[in-house]
């Protein structure tokens, strides 16, 4: 009988450790960067007279795709550059969404024009 209470003991101990054990994350893995390293748009918000938003990011001479959008998720513009001017000239007073793709790295920054 004894023998019977420990095989059960032993096995409910046996079965939490391992249910516990196998879903803790592995620290070595590398995962990949989901930022722009040193991504930064300016000036934000943008004045009445301006028709120039910068962006820069650590890369300097990486190219950059960047689409905005309207807040209602539609493309209002795209382009491809090696500089960090982004021409707005066209873009009336609002909010808009930016999103930048340099290689395999994307990110999204909201501008607002005043």
């Amino acid at each position: 009988m004894k023998h019977i209470y420990f095989f059960l003991i032993f096995t409910a101990v046996f079965c939490l450790s391992v249910q516990n054990g196998f879903a803790q994350d592995n620290p070595s893995i590398n995962y990949p960067k989901q930022n722009i390293e040193g991504l930064s748009v300016f000036p934000n918000p943008v004045g009445n007279n301006a028709s120039t938003v910068y962006i820069t990011s650590s890369n300097k001479f990486a190219i950059k795709k960047v689409a905005i959008y309207n807040v209602l998720g539609k493309q209002i513009k795209s382009t491809i550059t090696t500089r960090k001017e982004l021409d707005i000239s066209s873009l009336n007073s609002g909010v808009y969404i930016l999103k930048i793709t340099e290689g395999t790295v994307s990110e999204t920054r909201k501008l607002v024009i005043k």
